[in-house]
């Protein structure tokens, strides 16, 4: 140990906290007099709208929203495997919303882990079937193909592929993947091109990236 040297403590880091302002979520109150439209709530006129919705839908009632939404629904559904309560279902949620898909089906366990969804699920709906003959049956009887996701050796890469524009995107839980069962009632799986080190992405961004796949093909622009 060197003598004499006299070691300072480290500086103080400023809280954010203290520093940097809070961004203020949402609208305020309307202003009076309030629009004459039955879509808008009017404890949201009242007290403002600071829910996790985009700027069109500021004071709408939620039922409105949900109406609105369902006029302009694409055709595919996105399902995923919940055998372990995966905690990225929330988040496929969301991207569900985002992208506006028909449905969510949950596959397996009924309950799921809601906070990645961040309130979305409130505006999307989301179907639980139990096993994954019934999520088939129901596939079946809706003249869905279903496309499972995953990077497996023989999997067409998503965007080399033909995507139908009526389809049911299958996902697996996060870990092992598409369990052996879900790859057999696929009619094809589909592999999400990577460069890197990792062998896979999680789910959560998966069914990001074959939503928008999706999207970039069919979708009009906003």
């Amino acid at each position: 140990m060197r003598r004499g040297l006299e070691v300072q403590p480290p500086a103080a880091v400023p809280s954010r906290s203290v520093t940097e302002p809070q961004r203020e979520v949402g609208v305020g109150p309307h202003p009076e007099p309030w629009p004459d439209d039955p879509r808008l709530d009017p404890e949201l006129l009242a007290g403002g709208d600071r829910r996790n919705v985009v700027d069109g839908y500021r004071y709408w009632r939620r039922e409105a929203i949900v109406a609105d939404l369902d006029g302009r629904r694409h055709p595919f559904h996105v399902a995923v495997e919940n055998w372990e309560h995966d905690l990225n279902i929330g988040t496929v949620v969301r991207n569900a919303n985002a992208f506006l898909a028909a449905e969510v089906h949950v596959v397996g366990r009924r309950r799921w882990n809601r906070r990645g969804a961040m309130v979305t699920d409130r505006y999307q709906h989301v179907r639980h079937h139990a096993t994954l003959a019934a999520f088939a049956g129901w596939a079946r009887e809706a003249e869905l193909p279903v496309l499972g996701i995953d990077n497996l050796p023989g999997a067409v890469a998503i965007d080399a592929f033909e995507l139908p524009r009526r389809c049911a995107l299958l996902f697996g839980q996060e870990g092992p993947g598409l369990s052996a069962e879900a790859r057999a009632l696929c009619e094809a799986v589909l592999a999400i091109r990577q460069f890197g080190s990792t062998r896979s992405i999680n789910a959560a961004a998966a069914s990001a990236v074959a939503m928008h796949e999706w999207v970039r093909r069919y979708a009009a622009a906003p």
